[in-house]
């Protein structure tokens, strides 16, 4: 028996693209429904940036330890699977139900299961017709479908976070951070890895040079990398799996336990029924205006990897749009979201960072840039623990001092490069970041030798 209810807002998804707007409208007074089809929380905190980071943590205590062989560490250390595993989960297996919790105590109401629009202002979720005044799509992302045969082999990126067991040899599709992040886990985990990437780049959204360095710790590990690869199938074989691959014209195959899917995510709005909301989308979402808000249905917003937007698909960027879709519910039209700094981060290890402008965006500006371009290893911040893969490039607007653009790779790279987008963000210059004190020995006391 269908019932209906009626409600402000109808937020669909959990995470960090719904959640802020869902509660500001709530406090202000209006009745708020979200509906999730997977469990209540979203990707960041179950099934990306969280638990991966608990495995990455693991990983970087093995590297170091290794690195500090024969210069006062000694023995062996090895990383035990199902054992961290389980440490893992202690992050996230409470997640939901305190989610929901959360979301019930405040008084919004809670469903489970997939939406879909049935007019422009209902969606049904189950037996459940839900009739909104206001609508936030916040749906993340999904794995991009790949056209190959056999993709029903593919393990995606939250099964790799739910092994109980790690095969002892991986193939990786895609050369993204996705793939190269769970490689350097996996490699430290004992395992024999492979990363097979269609064109000549990999990680082709951060500095060259600074992945050229990233590749030689990856190969240095006995992280195989194939370029120029195309994989063409992945067929079951006993236990395990056979993956075919073109490269130059000839045809390449590896056996492996596992074929995991590293190669790319796209908004997650199949099933959504948008036409029957009249919401119109594109390749990279929802299709929005400044205010994010949908071009074809003013009631509609969204917000996150569901929005086609300028923001890159992290977090912190989410949780913005998030924001700034819940002030435009509220107040009419008023705030747009701002993209000036977007810091990211590929967790492997070394750590791969980047902020602003990149080098060839700088020299395309048309005006005096200094790249500051600085082999870090001999750096005694980096020399304490014989990290030798390390480099840092910070851009700079000659005229002016401030910076445009920091790139960095090395252990610290995550925490440094937040102090170079706090400079852009607030148009700092050379000279004002060489005012500031700070703590020695630290990583940020190398900031002036950067500058």
């Amino acid at each position: 028996m269908t019932t209906e209810h009626n409600y402000d807002l109808i937020v669909i998804g959990t995470g960090s693209g719904a959640s802020s707007a869902a509660s500001m409208c709530n406090k202000a007074g209006w009745k708020v429904a979200m509906v999730d089809s997977r469990p209540f929380g979203g990707t960041c905190a179950l099934r990306g940036c969280d638990p991966k980071k608990v495995l990455v943590g693991a990983a970087e205590i093995i590297e170091r330890a290794q690195r500090m062989k024969g210069k006062g560490i000694s023995g062996e250390f090895s990383i035990n699977w199902p054992d961290l595993m389980a440490f893992k989960r202690t992050f996230t297996e409470q997640m939901p139900e305190s989610s929901e919790k959360r979301f019930k105590e405040q008084g919004i109401h809670t469903f489970h299961g997939k939406a879909s629009f049935v007019s422009e202002d209902r969606i049904q979720v189950g037996e459940n017709i839900l009739h909104g005044r206001k609508f936030l799509i916040a749906a993340g992302a999904k794995p991009a479908p790949l056209p190959i045969d056999g993709a029903e082999h593919l393990t995606y990126s939250d099964g790799f976070m739910e092994l109980d067991d790690l095969p002892k040899k991986l193939v990786f599709i895609g050369g993204g951070y996705i793939s190269f992040e769970f490689a350097h886990i996996a490699a430290r985990a004992g395992a024999e890895v492979h990363i097979i990437h269609r064109s000549e780049r990999p990680l082709a959204g951060f500095d060259p040079e600074l992945v050229d360095v990233l590749l030689q710790k990856s190969e240095e590990i006995a992280i195989r990398l194939h370029l120029n690869t195309d994989v063409k199938s992945v067929e079951k074989k006993g236990s395990g799996y056979l993956v075919k691959g073109i490269r130059n014209g000839q045809t390449e195959q590896w056996e492996c336990g596992l074929v995991v899917h590293g190669a790319g995510r796209i908004p997650d709005l199949d099933g959504l029924d948008l036409d029957k909301g009249k919401v119109e989308r594109d390749k990279k979402g929802v299709v929005v205006n400044e205010y994010l808000q949908s071009t074809s249905n003013p009631n509609v917003y969204a917000a996150g990897d569901a929005a086609s937007t300028d923001g890159l698909p992290l977090t912190p960027v989410a949780s913005m749009e998030s924001q700034a879709a819940g002030k435009n519910l509220l107040n009419g039209n008023e705030e747009v979201p701002d993209y000036k700094v977007m810091p990211t981060v590929v967790f492997t290890i070394p750590k791969l960072a980047s902020v602003g402008l990149s080098e060839h965006q700088a020299k395309e500006l048309g005006r005096p840039v200094t790249i500051n371009k600085m082999d870090t290893s001999e750096w005694y911040t980096y020399r304490r623990t014989n990290e030798k893969h390390t480099m840092a490039k910070v851009i700079i607007d000659k005229e002016s001092g401030k910076i445009l653009g920091a790139h960095l790779i090395s252990d610290e790279a995550d925490e440094l490069i937040n102090h170079f987008a706090a400079a852009i963000q607030f148009n700092l210059t050379v000279q004002d970041l060489k005012k500031m004190k700070t703590a020695y020995p630290t990583p940020v006391s190398d900031l002036g030798y950067m500058l």
